[in-house]
């Protein structure tokens, strides 16, 4: 990085006079250094922090001063803290799981008053799922929502296929009584109850 510290100097001091190509060179010296700091604070969301932090670098850069070593320390600065910034807004306003957003989110061919009905049964399916125990809900969502079969749930769960259908079964037996349904048969085609 060091040698490039003098380049990233002259390319910031250009940058700073409004050259957009210096400032592109700037970007290419020290974003790929940048990305994967934030990848180990934030994870996958590090290429939305990092746009976040070169906004700020870009609105900023003005009141920078100092060279090319002290301009990557100044932009690892602006990515942490909006790095810091995305994690307490994730603890205040927690995402929803990947699950629910997706199943919330399916585009559908019916009208407002027909999806929003849907959300609230959506809704009200996932809350039920939740109260199962952790292998049935798994197995359950894996089963129906995934639509994976036996033997593949089972790899994805590292179980055997038929502890995975017995989780499923149970899951949906479960599901039944919390709905207050009379009740789930293996010949019920909605029981996922196949040998396979």
């Amino acid at each position: 990085m060091q040698a490039y510290d003098g380049e990233l100097g002259a390319a910031v001091a250009g940058a700073q006079r409004g050259d957009e190509a210096a400032f592109a060179d700037a970007y290419r010296l020290v974003q790929p250094g940048l990305l994967g700091y934030l990848r180990g604070i934030v994870g996958d969301e590090a290429e939305d922090v990092a746009s976040d932090a070169w906004l700020e670098i870009a609105r900023d850069l003005g009141r920078f001063k100092g060279d090319g070593a002290g301009f990557r320390g100044w932009t690892a600065t602006i990515a942490r803290h909006r790095a810091l910034d995305h994690l307490r807004r994730q603890r205040v306003r927690p995402r929803p799981a990947t699950l629910e957003q997706d199943v919330l989110e399916l585009p559908g061919p019916h009208s407002t008053d027909d999806q929003a009905l849907e959300a609230l049964s959506t809704e009200r399916a996932l809350a039920l799922v939740r109260t199962l125990p952790p292998d049935q809900a798994e197995a359950v969502l894996l089963r129906v929502v995934v639509g994976l079969d036996g033997p593949a749930a089972a790899r994805v769960l590292g179980k055997r296929p038929g502890a995975v259908r017995t989780a499923a079964h149970r899951g949906l037996r479960g599901l039944a009584r919390g709905l207050g349904a009379e009740g789930v048969t293996n010949d019920d085609p909605h029981t996922l109850g196949e040998s396979t």
